[in-house]
């Protein structure tokens, strides 16, 4: 089943909320807009949900008295969908922004992926993910003849298409590497449990010419899973079989950049409150954005089935 955005939810539902009393459609649509501009803009500047929760308890204090009662709560619990689901991707945190890694050369890997030539490992499992190709719903072939709009034709990709793999793994036999909470600017936030990698699923921003791109850390390479130091640190990409390769790329991310299968970009460290709007944001269960648009759908489907007096 293809994705839809919450955008689609919201276009196509037909809210009950606002029959019968509310013949007066400008009105009401009105207040709604005044309410829900009032709460981003009060959220912007005077600490985010706190503030929106007290602005909707006011609503909802005074939709007894107020002929647009419906309207009122309809506009209170949009504003709790997003500061619930959104806003709530990720905690906004002070993590240290890494520079970017300029001039990396970077090869094309993929799902899937058999051994040979110089990949010397095959990708049907990941550093992560014994069972790597299942989880992502298939192979992911690199041709461009079986690919359609970043993802492949065969099927609906159930992780994100726009996937990397950097030479480090912060996790060795079900512990993490002594290093790793030193090193990692957000270990501490991450942290999920002993062995739980904070690596795995955070975002990278991959930059080539004036394109940028945004991914998910899925698996480690080229060729090594130790260096740190270039990784976190200030060193350069070791040599290897692939001039020295220090990232890989997913199919979809090449043919965003339009990269050849060994090119040379850029890349850094993003929070997934860097990532703007794009195909990246649009498929995939280990994705934040998709998760916060299912929860959008879910609370707004059991919304319209609930009771209205």
């Amino acid at each position: 089943m293809r994705i839809h955005s919450a955008d689609d939810v919201f276009g196509g539902a037909r809210v009950t909320s606002f029959e019968g009393p509310f013949r007066k459609w400008p009105t009401a649509i009105a207040i709604l807009v005044v309410v829900v501009v009032l709460g981003l803009s009060a959220n912007r500047h005077n600490g985010g949900p706190r503030f929106a929760s007290a602005l909707g308890a006011r609503v909802a204090s005074d939709s007894s008295n107020s002929p647009y009662a419906a309207a009122a709560d309809f506009a209170k619990y949009i504003m709790e969908l997003r500061d619930e689901a959104f806003l709530k991707i990720a905690p906004m945190r002070q993590i240290r922004r890494l520079p970017w890694k300029e001039n990396i050369v970077t090869t094309v890997f993929w799902v899937g992926e058999q051994a040979g030539g110089n990949n010397p490992m095959p990708n049907c499992s990941s550093s992560w993910d014994l069972n790597w190709t299942v989880s992502y719903g298939g192979f992911d072939p690199p041709e461009i003849a079986n690919r359609s709009n970043y993802i492949p034709v065969a099927f609906i990709p159930r992780q994100n298409p726009f996937y990397v793999a950097l030479p480090y793994n912060d996790v060795t036999h079900g512990q993490f590497k002594p290093e790793a909470p030193l090193i990692i600017s957000w270990f501490k936030e991450a942290y999920s449990g002993p062995g739980q990698s904070v690596c795995k699923d955070h975002w990278i921003a991959i930059r080539k010419g004036n394109r940028t791109c945004y991914a998910q850390w899925e698996d480690c390479g080229p060729f090594r899973t130790d260096h740190f130091q270039y990784v976190f640190g200030n060193e350069r990409p070791k040599p290897n079989a692939n001039f020295a390769a220090g990232l890989d790329v997913s199919p979809a991310v090449r043919d965003y950049l339009g990269l050849q299968p060994i090119d040379v970009t850029d890349w850094q460290f993003v929070t997934v409150h860097d990532v703007p709007p794009g195909p990246w944001r649009s498929y995939g269960d280990n994705n934040p954005f998709v998760k916060a648009r299912e929860q959008v759908q879910v609370r707004f489907a059991k919304h319209q089935k609930a009771p209205t007096e």
